[in-house]
């Protein structure tokens, strides 16, 4: 990677970097003195339910195809022929001067080796899994606040600071305790998925207002987006440091 562009990537990682943590302290500010709504919108939950069950689909897609999703991170090079579903691969061409098999889009070499759990035979990448898991249960909250009668209650304020943990361990997760083993990964990735939707749920039933339900899915999207995004400079790391000649990774990065 050329020096312009690993200092435009730097400076696209600390804007995200920061708009997450600037976002995460309106959501303890929103919690502590919630904006309250001139006047209540029918049609509001449904659609913010709507609009964040849609991101939920599309993360669980991501998930579920992430080399397919993955290539406009520019995450090492693009693969002809090959497809993977959630984390094993299911059909390649493989190339003669291809010395690395991709198993859950991880290389399988040692440095890797807890960005990936085995199921059955089938190795999975642990992040990606820990969002699909997240997607799904997040999918059962938004049906059941959003579009039933669940009600938050007075545990409201503590479910938002639930939230805010959940979101700040997903987004911290490469420099948690015990990081080298892959539930970790699991956890950190389905915590992401689930505070964000508690914070959503917390905000809306305190404050009812449609600008504040858009505002933080908004920040859901960046959140997403910086997770993604510390991923992919982790996993330039741990090629920089391996610094293997025969890794097509690591020539990848070099470029």
């Amino acid at each position: 990677m050329s020096t312009s562009n690993r200092q435009s990537t730097n400076a696209t990682l600390l804007f995200l970097v920061t708009v997450s943590a600037f976002g995460l302290v309106m959501v303890i500010s929103l919690t502590v003195s919630p904006l309250i709504s001139q006047g209540d919108l029918v049609w509001r939950k449904p659609v913010i339910g709507a609009v964040f069950a849609s991101i939920c689909v599309l993360g669980s897609l991501a998930a579920l195809f992430p080399n397919e999703c993955s290539t406009g991170f520019n995450f090492g090079p693009r693969r002809r022929g090959a497809k993977f579903f959630l984390g094993f691969k299911t059909g390649s061409k493989a190339l003669k001067s291809d010395p690395i098999v991709l198993r859950g889009h991880h290389p399988l070499c040692v440095p890797f080796s807890s960005h990936v759990f085995k199921l059955n035979g089938r190795v999975f990448c642990a992040t990606c899994s820990g969002l699909f898991l997240g997607a799904l249960v997040a999918l059962i909250g938004v049906a059941g606040y959003f579009f039933g009668n669940w009600q938050i209650g007075q545990g409201a304020f503590w479910l938002a600071w639930v939230g805010v943990l959940g979101v700040t361990i997903g987004l911290l997760q490469s420099i948690l305790p015990g990081v080298q083993r892959s539930f970790v990964r699991v956890f950190s990735g389905a915590f992401l998925a689930v505070g964000s939707l508690l914070i959503l749920a917390v905000v809306d039933e305190m404050a009812h207002n449609l600008l504040l339900d858009v505002f933080l899915i908004f920040l859901t999207l960046v959140w997403l987006v910086t997770r993604i995004s510390l991923s992919q400079r982790e996993h330039e790391k741990i090629c920089y440091e391996c610094g293997s000649a025969s890794c097509e990774f690591v020539e990848s990065m070099k470029k």
